[in-house]
């Protein structure tokens, strides 16, 4: 719902601020107060063309602001997301325009910056225009089908369909794969089988290349180990070393034998005491048991030393040769990832996949035949189901055409014929939304062909026939009605015809909202809000105004637009009969 409108410097406007109610508003006032300025400058905030002409005179740039009520259509919600604008639940929704004196333009959706398109994209769903010049919605015949669904509630024909479409996608999709992988692989079945001989012998097995270059960084490291450790083995000397320390030993016991004997009971006078030892005497002989216990510990030691030097060279417990197996392995796995462009980590995944194409080939016609089963299944359900959908559009179409019929009459549109075309898309094209196009045509005079609806010449007829659609089509469409404007829907007729519309129009704003330019007090008289638009002149500038009309000031409104500049008592009454 359009809520308010803010306009500053388009053209005779100054600075105007609206706030627009719901149901049936009308614009009135003389021919020239500017009443289509109202229109353009809510256009230019929809995104509508923006020339430098709709700037003020003297002013630098004119801007139009439109407010509506926060959006709770999904689809629009999910085109405001699509274009990357933040609006968040609730918050109303605000398109602004402004229009440089160069003819350079800037939009805004909440305060940030759109492009034009965007703002169109998202104006399209909130406001219809009907008029002199232009009718969006109706005369773009893709909008047609929605219409027709949303009256003739085709909604559960419409699902049925766009679920067949999807399986048959799916099944299609399949069926092309198939065909595409079993002829690439029969082309290569050669090849296949030789690559998959060759991965079959090498066996490559998960992280094995990962494996493989840890084991040859280990083995490698050992290898260097045990040559240290054999060289620490060459330079302890083993058995030699041990010999030679043992031969020192006894040769230090040895001299440690004589010390004792010459120094004994050999030097002392028969039949007396043998002398105790003297000082110096009792150091040689200690000296020398301990050089022969520091030897005894030496071989000890040494042969700890050895054994533990022969345990760290057991403990590299590796098979020979095992670091030339690591290494072969390794360039065998990296060269057959080379031959097959490919990775070492991948070839397993090769593997697999090259034995599945070599089955798609031997078993590739009953997996064919099995999709092809599926398709055809799918395509006969899509097409029953479209089938189902065709014939309520159909029926729909029908109904649609004599309620259309039925309103060009009053509407003195009573040469005019209408009628729902459908065109076939073609059974390649089985689509989500059936397989006919849908679109509204129209006949002005006896004798003529049907045509698209803007074969309609005259603007105001153009308008009246919209409001016919539209009034067929009110209370039955699923979607929400959007802003609704009308501009001269009653040009150039009177009297019943100009009731009829008045009539069509507030019937139309029942739950919606409608805004009409007119010029007839028939019409007028059925607005639930009146706005006067005037034009004034001051200090040599003409500016247009809008005032809001009470129930008094709009009975006299209505009174001019019947009797003209001066208003007489009749027509005040005349009016007051027609607002009732």
């Amino acid at each position: 719902m359009l809520t308010a409108l803010s306009i500053r410097d388009v053209v005779l406007v100054d600075a105007l601020d609206l706030e627009v109610e719901d149901g049936l508003t009308v614009l009135t006032g003389e021919t020239g107060a500017g009443k289509s300025i109202i229109l353009d400058a809510l256009g230019l905030a929809l995104g509508g063309r923006g020339e430098a002409g709709l700037v003020r005179s003297g002013a630098k740039q004119a801007s139009a602001t439109a407010v509506f009520t926060a959006p709770d259509d999904d689809d629009l919600i999910a085109l405001i997301a699509e274009r990357g604008f933040d609006v968040s639940p609730g918050e109303d929704l605000i398109l602004r325009r402004v229009l440089s004196a160069d003819g350079r333009s800037r939009a805004y959706v909440n305060d940030q910056t759109a492009g034009v398109a965007a703002l169109r994209e998202i104006g399209a769903r909130l406001v219809e225009v009907h008029g002199q010049h232009e009718t969006v919605g109706l005369l773009d015949w893709k909008t047609h089908r929605g219409l027709l669904d949303a009256y003739g509630g085709t909604a559960p024909q419409l699902s049925a369909v766009a679920q067949a479409a999807e399986w048959l996608k799916a099944a299609e999709t399949r069926l092309a794969a198939l065909r595409a992988a079993a002829a690439d692989a029969a082309a290569r079945s050669e090849e296949i089988a030789l690559n998959l001989a060759d991965l079959d012998a090498l066996d490559p097995r998960e992280d094995e290349e990962t494996e493989l270059a840890g084991e040859r960084a280990i083995l490698g490291a050992a290898e260097k180990a045990m040559a240290d450790l054999a060289d620490a083995r060459t330079q302890l000397g083993g058995d030699k070393l041990i010999q030679k320390l043992s031969a020192a030993l006894r040769a230090v016991e040895h001299a440690r034998q004589r010390a004792a004997q010459a120094l004994g009971p050999s030097d002392a006078e028969p039949g007396t005491d043998a002398a105790a030892p003297t000082g110096a005497e009792h150091v040689v002989l200690a000296r020398l048991s301990t050089a022969a216990e520091a030897i005894d510990r030496t071989i000890v030691e040494a042969l700890e030393a050895i054994a533990e030097v022969d345990a760290a060279a057991n403990a590299f417990d590796f098979e020979p040769g095992r670091l030339d197996k690591a290494e072969e392995r390794l360039f065998a796995l990296r060269a057959a990832a080379r031959k097959l462009n490919t990775t070492v980590h991948a070839l397993p995944a090769l593997r697999v996949s090259l034995r599945e194409q070599l089955r798609l080939i031997e078993d590739g016609a009953e997996a064919l035949t099995a999709a092809q089963r599926e398709t055809t299944a799918a395509r006969e359900a899509y097409d029953l189901a479209a089938t189902f959908l065709t014939s309520a559009r159909e029926a729909a179409g029908d109904r649609l055409t004599r309620a259309v019929m039925a309103e060009l009459t009053p509407l003195k549109l009573d040469r005019a014929r209408f009628r729902v075309a459908f065109e076939p898309v073609g059974e390649d094209r089985r689509g989500p939304l059936g397989v006919e196009t849908v679109r509204f045509q129209i006949a002005t005079n006896a004798g003529d062909g049907f045509g698209p609806l803007d074969a309609i010449a005259s603007g105001g007829e153009l308008a009246r026939f919209a409001l016919a659609m539209k009034a067929a089509l009110a209370g039955r469409e699923d979607q929400r009605q959007p802003v609704m404007i009308f501009d001269e829907v009653d040009q150039g007729v009177g009297g019943a015809v100009a009731e009829a519309v008045g009539q069509r129009l507030k019937r139309l704003s029942s739950g919606a909202q409608v805004l009409v330019v007119t010029h007839s007090p028939q019409v007028a008289a059925r607005g639930h809000t009146h706005w006067k638009v005037m034009k004034s002149d001051a200090d040599g500038m003409t500016t247009t105004t809008v005032v809001p009309l009470d129930d008094d000031r709009r009975r006299e409104e209505i009174a001019r637009m019947l009797s003209g500049a001066v208003i007489t008592d009749e027509a005040r009454a005349a009016a007051a009969v027609l607002i009732g």
